[in-house]
């Protein structure tokens, strides 16, 4: 009798989120090679079975292995996963294409629009690798890497076009601790990931400014409504935004001081520039790399984000920390819905 060869996954990059994702596919039992830029990196996955660079502290299933070599970490791989900052996807896309299989499923845990184009991580995907969207998925949900590294309970939303697509990232990535939903519905997963963040600069200023937590429920609620306007206004499902991609994501990257987003928020709110937040919260903040491409999505589809407005006119400049706060409090009021 013919045993089947075990799932293989190849996992771009070895940051946070990519490694908790390779650890997740890990001990569901899936074969995973992670990819990392830097050889020291590589070297100590492979010989400590932990990652120096973000969780020296935690061990790796011994099964998961990493090289620096793209095609090597490619070769048979049915699933790529992509976990790289949404402003390079494009450029090491390109150099990673014709490397991908005719079978493999991409699936993107990028949680960013790209700027010069406002496109989604998927749109970027079909369009530079060729790859058909219904080979394309998207992971999205209230998922902070240090608590999944710890084995905390989470859950998250597996979006894919194809519905029988879905189900095979679901149950690559299905552990005691990791529980995936599935759903068809692309663009809400992809928009809640990536407008979410701007809310949590928002909700981190607030902090920061000692505004209180009346502010932030205002702001982590009105942030949903203006998420939700866009997405649908863009093809998406209102009911996708009140899941775990929208409003679970929301909740998290708002709330926890594990946040990047919200921890360069409450940089901004204490006083600090944005390169000096930068330089403070030294990861990829993708709310500050995606604002002003989120803002012209709403521009072209015609929607009202007020909150994106104000964040994306803080970050370049163009008002001060209570310029902000008095352009949100004083806009003309309105019924809720």
């Amino acid at each position: 009798m013919t045993q089947r060869r075990p799932v293989r996954a190849a996992v771009f990059s070895a940051g946070s989120w990519g490694t908790a994702v390779a650890k997740i596919m890990a001990d569901a039992g899936t074969h995973v090679i992670v990819h990392a830029r830097r050889r020291e990196i590589s070297d100590a996955i492979n010989a400590t079975h932990c990652n120096p660079g973000y969780f020296p502290d935690v061990e790796l299933p011994a099964a998961l292995t990493a090289t620096t070599d793209p095609a090597a970490a490619l070769q048979g791989a049915d699933f790529l996963v992509l976990s790289i900052p949404a402003q390079s996807l494009r450029v090491s896309l390109a150099e990673w294409a014709p490397l991908i299989g005719p079978d493999t499923v991409i699936v993107s845990l990028m949680k960013g629009i790209e700027r010069e184009t406002s496109r989604r991580a998927s749109e970027v995907i079909t369009e530079v690798a060729g790859i058909p969207t219904e080979r394309v998925s998207v992971l999205s949900g209230p998922n902070l890497a240090r608590e999944i590294m710890a084995e905390q309970p989470a859950a998250a939303t597996v979006a894919c076009p194809d519905e029988a697509v879905a189900v095979r990232v679901q149950k690559a990535c299905h552990t005691a601790y990791f529980r995936p939903y599935t759903s068809t519905d692309v663009v809400g997963c992809e928009l809640g990931g990536a407008v979410k963040n701007v809310v949590a600069l928002a909700v981190g200023i607030a902090g920061g400014m000692g505004l209180g937590d009346n502010a932030s429920a205002m702001l982590i609620t009105r942030g949903l409504a203006e998420t939700t306007r866009l997405a649908v206004a863009m093809g998406a499902h209102p009911a996708t935004l009140a899941g775990l991609s929208g409003l679970g994501d929301l909740v998290a990257t708002s709330a926890s001081p594990l946040s990047r987003n919200r921890t360069f928020g409450t940089h901004l709110g204490r006083g600090l520039n944005v390169e000096e937040a930068t330089a403070a919260t030294r990861q990829t903040t993708e709310g500050v790399k995606s604002a002003e491409a989120v803002l012209a999505l709403a521009h072209a589809h015609d929607v009202d984000m007020p909150i994106t407005s104000v964040i994306t006119a803080l970050l370049n400049g163009k008002v001060t920390l209570d310029q902000a706060t008095s352009a949100l409090m004083q806009r003309p009021t309105k019924p809720e819905r």
